[in-house]
């Protein structure tokens, strides 16, 4: 059976999801059913996320088709899985020929280029998970793509500068992950009223402060003197789906620090290393503060200007400074856990400096036009995509 419009959730983790199952939503609540809409899912847990997100009615009125690997094939892969994506890879292999048979392919990773048939019919778009900065942002792979949705002209304009893409196979859309959230939520997610700050390390054994002031830093949390503030640790959820980190792109690798029960015990800490609640924003709608590095969620949380702070664990390698951070600018940085926690108890006095360049960064990196969501305007590019229609400008 060929897919006219088919979504892409191959993962072993949701963090991916939310960024394309609005537009999936979008375009079965205003397509007519003109379109039939195909969600391919890689897990259980990944198509409940995608169903929630869809609701009842959207989901019932879309198809549904399984990525899973047979069984011995997928226990065959449990030991590779473990360093590289394996499964993920080998999903697509499998099923290659039912994802090569769409009309159109929507993913928000690069991975599914991998299969592509050349000569194909199939058009492939992308939707980054994300509006980051990092190189991996910007890989040149990504210019195999007929058509990418951005999220503002920040990635846009990188796209074309860096030569990923010409502009009109881009179309800037907004974030679709924001029209899947009520953004005014605020759960209250300690006993006392201090203030909250959220630490969301990457999890690249390069570019990550995770691995050698992470500990540090949680430690002066759970101290008399960092005992004034609460703080969620809530890394970007593949930090600890693995053991052993390894980058390609940066031929670096390094063993991931576990958790100290002392920390648990810590009355003004939250950790959390793996539920939906990293990925669908419950704390960075949550907190008070930032603690980040490079993970692109720091633009998730500025959907509310609030102080940010950095930890730049990688000023000694030169690899890292081959992209700029623009979140930088609207934020304290720091070296070492040390410094960070000098920038804590001041970072709300200086807000105020910073808050002019947040909202400059933001607006540049998230596109909003009033009464037209990202969702819908997605469901626009990909309706002209698939009646084989050109020049989308950015």
């Amino acid at each position: 059976m060929a897919d006219d419009i088919l979504f892409l959730f191959n993962h072993d983790a949701p963090h991916q999801v939310a960024h394309i199952a609005g537009i999936a939503r979008a375009m079965v609540e205003t397509g007519g059913g003109e379109r039939p809409i195909t969600c391919a899912t890689a897990t259980p847990a990944i198509r409940a996320r995608a169903e929630g997100i869809l609701g009842s009615v959207a989901a019932a009125r879309v198809r549904w088709y399984d990525l899973a690997l047979p069984a011995w094939q997928d226990r065959a892969l449990a030991l590779p899985n473990m360093v590289a994506p394996a499964r993920r890879v080998m999903r697509l292999r499998h099923h290659a020929r039912r994802i090569n048979a769409a009309r159109v392919v929507v993913s928000a990773e690069r991975t599914c280029l991998s299969i592509r048939q050349p000569g194909g019919t199939a058009r492939f778009a992308y939707v980054p998970h994300g509006a980051g900065d990092r190189m991996v942002s910007y890989h040149p792979e990504k210019g195999g793509f007929d058509l990418i949705l951005v999220s503002g002209q920040k990635t846009a304009r990188e796209m074309v500068t860096r030569g990923v893409a010409p502009a009109e196979r881009l179309r800037v859309i907004g974030y679709p992950k924001f029209d899947t959230i009520d953004l005014a939520q605020r759960k209250k997610l300690f006993a006392n009223d201090n203030p909250v700050l959220v630490y969301n390390p990457h999890f690249d054994p390069l570019l990550s402060s995770w691995y050698d002031h992470g500990p540090a830093l949680l430690d002066w949390f759970a101290s008399a003197d960092g005992q004034a503030f609460n703080v969620i640790f809530a890394p970007h959820i593949m930090l600890f789906r693995k053991k052993l980190h390894i980058s390609l792109e940066y031929r670096t690798a390094r063993f991931r620090p576990g958790i100290d029960p002392r920390w648990r015990a810590a009355d003004n800490i939250l950790i959390d290393t793996g539920s939906t609640a990293l990925v669908d924003m419950t704390y960075t709608l949550g907190a008070d503060a930032y603690i980040g590095d490079v993970s692109s969620q720091v633009y998730e949380f500025l959907v509310r200007p609030r102080p940010l702070l950095f930890l730049d664990a990688f000023s000694h390698d030169s690899r890292s400074r081959e992209g700029a951070y623009p979140a930088w600018q609207a934020g304290d940085v720091a070296q070492d856990a040390a410094g960070l926690a000098r920038l804590v108890p001041q970072a709300w006095a200086r807000h105020a400096m910073h808050r002019p360049a947040q909202e400059a960064i933001f607006a540049d990196t998230v596109s909003h036009q009033p009464g037209h969501p990202a969702v819908a305007r997605a469901a626009a590019a990909l309706r002209d995509l698939a009646d084989g229609s050109t020049g989308m400008p950015a």
